[in-house]
């Protein structure tokens, strides 16, 4: 056999085996009859959840900012939403004023943060009737109102130039708020329970993408056709 024809059956055979284990990846057979795609996915999911709690560590922060009063006139785009972040921030133990599409708060802004990190916590250890409860309707509702009165917030204090009350409504927004509506109804893992998993998943993406390109530049090869430049 000519070593083109070698080249052309070894390349027939890759792209063979490449595809078949494809066809496998997109199967429900992986641990919780779920595809391949899907089975990584949640993994690195659990993975970065886990790397992602910053809930106490926010939590002794914004303790340091008890007794500094925040002071502002918001606007919302939805009446219904201005209603429940009223309420969340009156059960917070801070003076919310709704008046159809707009604001008014008057209040320590360590109640403020504490209520939604106190949210967030639940939400982020999946466990959302607690506030549900609390203020009637969904969780993931709850803490996305926060989310944006928050983002609100840091605008408008950021807008008067007093950054450094608008920082802590920011960085709650994001280490806290975001992570637990994003994650929620994931389990957090750590990563080095899960290392030898991570190590085979990026392992075998180089090979198997390897392959997939060895076994092309072979078929080619062996029908007599070469890339060049």
């Amino acid at each position: 056999m000519s070593m083109q024809a070698k080249l052309k059956t070894r390349g027939i055979f890759m792209l063979l085996t490449f595809f078949i284990l494809l066809a496998v990846i997109f199967m429900p057979v992986f641990p919780g009859k779920i595809n391949g795609l899907d089975y990584m996915d949640n993994l690195f999911n659990m993975i970065s959840k886990g790397s992602s709690y910053f809930i106490p560590e926010s939590m002794k922060k914004v303790e340091k900012l008890a007794g500094k009063v925040l002071e502002v006139k918001l606007k919302f785009d939805d009446e219904k939403r201005v209603t429940e972040t009223a309420k969340q921030l009156t059960a917070s133990g801070v003076q919310a004023t709704a008046a159809g599409k707009e604001m008014t708060i008057k209040g320590d802004m360590s109640l403020i943060l504490k209520a939604s990190l106190i949210d967030a916590d639940f939400m982020f250890k999946n466990d959302g009737k607690p506030i549900a409860d609390k203020y009637g309707f969904s969780e993931k509702q709850a803490v996305y109102n926060w989310h944006i009165l928050f983002k609100k917030i840091s605008t408008d204090l950021t807008k008067q130039e007093k950054f450094e009350d608008a920082k802590p409504f920011a960085d709650v927004q994001k280490k806290a708020l975001e992570p637990a509506y994003n994650y929620y109804g994931v389990k957090a893992e750590n990563w080095q329970e899960k290392i030898a998993l991570v190590i085979f998943a990026l392992a075998f993406y180089v090979a198997y993408t390897l392959w997939y390109g060895f076994g092309l530049m072979w078929l080619f090869e062996g029908l007599g056709l070469k890339i060049g430049h």
